[in-house]
């Protein structure tokens, strides 16, 4: 048999060619890690010895004692005289001495006793001595060029690269011995005086305010092309002259803070994908993704700047370079933290919002007044611009763990902010669109059923369109609102529970209560009865001051004003309470619970008319009455006008004008329950009395009570006086924040202590009150004393 040819074939040059480039590749760079490996074990070895020198060097020996030099020979032979010795004692004397002992040997030196065969040996040439690897000299690299082409074929041409040796510790080692040799070298600088500081000062701040503002300027003319001029700014931050550093750097805070407020887009800034960062776009689309991501990560470097200023004025910590006094960390701080306030309200949309509020809500129980105010309002106006309601339920969450993790430990103020909330308006909203029939879309079965095949083409056409409309519509979606809502509103009143249940006696009660009388008509129906149980065991406890138990019965009418109006629940627990607390109110200057009474009155008489039954009216009327003689005149003004109301609604109230008894009994002023009080036999007999009080608005409200309160006639009132609420006549008498104003005899507010010529803050009745009080000769005085001075009005 013929042997088989071999299938294989020859490879080609070309192949082969390229398989020997593959191995002098790899050739070359075994022998690159080779030289690489043995330079660093001859830079450690040398740096082991340079240590050791340097220990050696360092470690000088230090005598134990110190001895006084030995005698010389004419003093040992003054000393002990040797010709009484024989020669054999001598020279055993001598041999004794040529031996190492404790007692013979100097104790200055600090060498071991047996040290004949190391006595002479240094630690440096035992360091020489130990063998070492030194360093191979390094191959050289080859360089691979074109190749030329002969008529054997094809040739490689390569050339030899010189090898460049590592000297990176040397170099370094030279730095540090220049640098040392120069402070070494160096001239203290002279001392400058207090003037020359001021100037240097004031000069070298003023450098910086122009480049600050050079930077901020350019950044706001093209903010996409010079995106990396913030990271020049943001620079400042860390500004290490101690004569300038506290001012720059809040500068800088502040300038950073406006140029973030001001470049920001409207929208959050996604990180992108790893698809679309591979998928090639056009030049617009490339410029503004580099715009973005740089915004977004100068944005966060400069919050953390911020936070860190925060905890270092906290954690009273000093810096190594001492450039910042510890006092001027809590500028620094509160400069911080008004930066950080600015954001959260000006940007909730932007990226990292919710770590700004991380940081800013456990600020609003702060230690430092200024800092928790400043926390606190901005936290405020969030609520009141959020109109969707997405960062009001962040700070609520945020919120209610501070509350709970300090064991309800916090400021009244903080749960004061949740008051602000927009959750009343968006709830009436959410009633009035639900009314309204929404728009529906057929079925397939029903297109099927009633449209034939061409009706059912346009059917899709048009509820295609329809549906694009929906979609592009810029209104938020009222379903997303009401559970953005609805989830907040449940945070705020499980805290508001937790304290209820748990802190009855906290300083957070009344702000609680304050909370539920506001958002008690949103309760669910199924919590009712238990609310109203606790509110009363609040009331009949004892432990509340007056304020917070008017705050305890307001929330207990606006539970029942609200839903609950549907329970057949007569509260009459807090009727006798409000009516036993009317006489336990300030009659001075702190008549602040009066403007609540006011709100229960409205909420428990006037509105639940149908289940106030007329004893319980006429017993408050004329308590009520009995009160205006002993309170301030705007409280006289809108307790009048609550009983003008009273009048209005039960118009059976009008036998207390009469003094003739109506059933029998007698009135018991000082009984507390008023349904059995006899409010019927008793006449309103302070009217006449009030019609002689000293403040006139309160003389014609007597007046046009004791005339049976008429809409016509000449004892009606003014427009001006009954369009008005009563809380709103409580506000407008106020005496707070008024002045004397002697140039026009009358009431004028505070306006930074100027005279207000010829402006009046009500009407004459004012200017009357006035002349009762200081009386017409003092007036009158006052006003000739103006006309004789020829100059500017008395301020």
């Amino acid at each position: 048999m013929k042997p088989r040819k071999s299938t294989k074939r020859v490879p080609s040059f070309r192949k082969l060619l390229k398989t020997s480039k593959i191995k002098l590749n790899n050739k070359l760079k075994n022998k690159q890690f080779k030289q690489q490996s043995t330079a660093k074990k001859y830079r450690k070895e040398q740096r082991k010895l340079r240590q050791a020198v340097k220990d050696v060097v360092s470690k000088t020996p230090v005598p134990l004692e110190v001895y006084k030099k030995k005698p010389s020979e004419s003093e040992e032979e003054d000393a002990l005289p040797l010709d009484m010795m024989d020669e054999d004692d001598l020279k055993l004397m001598e041999d004794l001495a040529q031996k190492a002992s404790f007692v013979t040997r100097d104790l200055s030196s600090s060498e071991p006793v047996h040290a004949k065969k190391r006595k002479n040996e240094s630690v440096i040439e035992k360091y020489e001595k130990i063998p070492r690897r030194m360093q191979a000299e390094p191959a050289k690299e080859l360089i691979h060029l074109l190749p030329i082409k002969d008529k054997c074929g094809i040739i490689p041409q390569t050339m030899e690269k010189p090898v460049v040796k590592a000297e990176e510790d040397e170099k370094e080692e030279d730095i540090e011995e220049e640098t040392e040799v120069a402070q070494a070298l160096e001239e203290p600088l002279p001392v400058l005086t207090a003037e020359e500081l001021l100037v240097y000062r004031k000069k070298k701040l003023q450098e910086k305010k122009i480049q600050i503002a050079a930077l901020a300027s350019t950044i706001l003319s093209d903010p996409e092309n010079n995106i990396k001029k913030l990271k020049e700014l943001r620079a400042l931050l860390t500004e290490q002259d101690p004569n300038v550093a506290v001012i720059v750097r809040k500068l800088v805070m502040i300038s950073l803070m406006e140029i973030f407020k001001d470049i920001t887009p409207s929208y959050k800034i996604r990180p992108l994908t790893e698809k679309e960062k591979n998928t090639k776009v056009r030049k617009e689309t490339q410029k503004l993704r580099e715009f973005e991501e740089g915004l977004v990560s100068q944005y966060k470097f400069y919050l953390e700047n911020l936070e860190q200023s925060v905890k270092d004025w906290k954690q009273r910590k000093l810096k190594k370079s001492n450039v910042i006094s510890l006092k001027a960390y809590k500028g620094l701080a509160e400069i911080a933290v008004k930066c950080l306030c600015e954001l959260l309200v000006a940007l909730p949309h932007f990226n990292f919002h919710n770590n700004i509020i991380v940081l800013i809500v456990p600020l609003m129980n702060d230690a430092s007044k200024r800092i928790s105010e400043m926390c606190c309002v901005a936290v405020e106006s969030l609520f009141k611009q959020d109109k969707l309601g997405f960062a009001s339920l962040g700070v609520v969450k945020v919120i209610s763990g501070l509350v709970k993790s300090r064991n309800y430990d916090v400021r009244p103020e903080v749960l004061m902010t949740l008051l602000h909330l927009r959750i009343k308006e968006v709830e009436v909203k959410k009633d009035a669109e639900d009314i309204a029939p929404k728009k529906k879309f057929m079925s397939y079965k029903d297109k099927r059923k009633n449209l034939s095949r061409m009706q059912r083409k346009w059917k899709k056409a048009e509820e295609k369109l329809e549906r694009e409309l929906l979609e592009a519509d810029a209104l938020e979606s009222t379903e997303r609102k009401l559970k953005l809502h609805t989830e907040t509103l449940n945070i705020v009143f499980l805290t508001y529970f937790r304290i209820l249940k748990k802190a009855q006696k906290s300083p957070l009660l009344p702000a609680v209560l304050e909370g539920l009388a506001k958002f008690s008509h949103l309760i669910n129906l199924e919590f009712f009865d238990d609310l109203l149980l606790v509110l009363h065991s609040l009331t009949e406890s004892g432990v509340l001051s007056h304020r917070e138990s008017l705050h305890c019965i307001l929330s207990a009418f606006y539970i029942l004003s609200g839903q609950g109006d549907v329970l057949n629940i007569d509260p009459l627990k807090f009727y006798t309470h409000l009516y036993k607390t009317l006489f336990t109110l300030h009659a001075g200057a702190s008549n602040e619970d009066v403007a609540i009474v006011l709100q229960c009155l409205e909420v428990m008489l006037t509105k639940r008319r149908k289940q106030v039954s007329q004893q319980r009216a006429l017993a408050f009327i004329k308590r009520l009455s009995i009160l205006a003689l002993h309170v301030l005149p705007n409280s006289s003004i809108s307790i009048l006008a609550t009983n003008r109301t009273l009048m209005h609604t039960f118009p059976k109230a009008d036998l207390l004008l009469d003094n003739e008894s109506q059933g029998s009994g007698l009135y018991l002023p000082e009984l507390e329950e008023p349904e059995y009080c006899n409010a019927q036999n008793t006449a309103l007999w302070e009217l006449h009395t009030l019609r002689r009080h000293y403040h006139p608005v309160v003389q014609k409200f007597a007046a046009h009570l004791l005339a049976g309160a008429p809409l016509e006639g000449s004892e009606a009132l003014r427009p001006e006086l009954s369009r008005r609420l009563p809380t709103e006549l409580f506000e407008v008498y106020s005496m707070k924040g008024m002045t004397f104003n002697p140039c026009v005899a009358s009431v004028t507010p505070k306006k930074k202590g100027k005279c207000l010529q010829g402006e009046s803050f009500l009407d004459e009745d004012l200017n009357k009150l006035f002349q009762i009080h200081l009386g017409k000769a003092a007036v009158q005085g006052v006003l000739d004393f103006a006309k004789h001075l020829k100059a500017a009005p008395v301020s």
